[in-house]
């Protein structure tokens, strides 16, 4: 078995509904002044019910974003996808300076805590410790707060190289 492959229009419509998805998302939470842990659930019931008039609309009054609030790639109008090359901060090494640049937007609590302490998209994080026993990451963020985040923290985390 070698899994499922999407055709052609098959990911041209999977971009389409990712784009409208993700625009609703920053559009909730920049002008309807939703919560980042609200706007998923709430983009997911509307993603269905717009059109693509009204998708191309929500870009333009957004200023054509490149990445929703938690961080994922915008698809453009052509269909195009930035390529992402994050990884989970539970595969960080001590000692690197990284920047978050997504966090998974399906867990609320998760959410909920990432947001409490302004772990958020753009901020800048240095990895002091790794624990392998028990998958913790500790890591100092810019205003050097110290957070120790257990292992399903830390693979909802996405960060890149500074």
């Amino acid at each position: 078995y070698r899994g499922a492959t999407l055709t052609e229009r098959g990911r041209r419509e999977a971009l389409r509904l990712v784009r409208r998805h993700r625009l609703i998302e920053t559009f909730l939470l920049e002008h309807l002044g939703y919560d980042w842990q609200e706007i998923h659930a709430e983009a997911e019931r509307l993603e269905h019910a717009v059109s693509d008039a009204f998708t191309d609309r929500l870009a333009e009054l957004l200023g054509h974003p490149d990445h929703d609030p938690h961080g994922d790639p915008i698809p453009s109008a052509e269909g195009t996808l930035e390529v992402d090359d994050s990884f989970p901060l539970s595969e960080a090494v001590a000692g690197r300076r990284l920047r978050i640049s997504k966090v998974r937007d399906e867990d609320a609590a998760m959410l909920d805590y990432f947001g409490d302490r302004n772990l958020v998209p753009g901020r800048l994080l240095k990895v002091r410790e790794v624990r392998t026993l028990d998958g913790v990451v500790i890591v100092e963020d810019e205003d050097a707060e110290v957070y120790a985040l257990g292992e399903p923290l830390a693979r909802s985390m996405f960060v890149r190289d500074e």
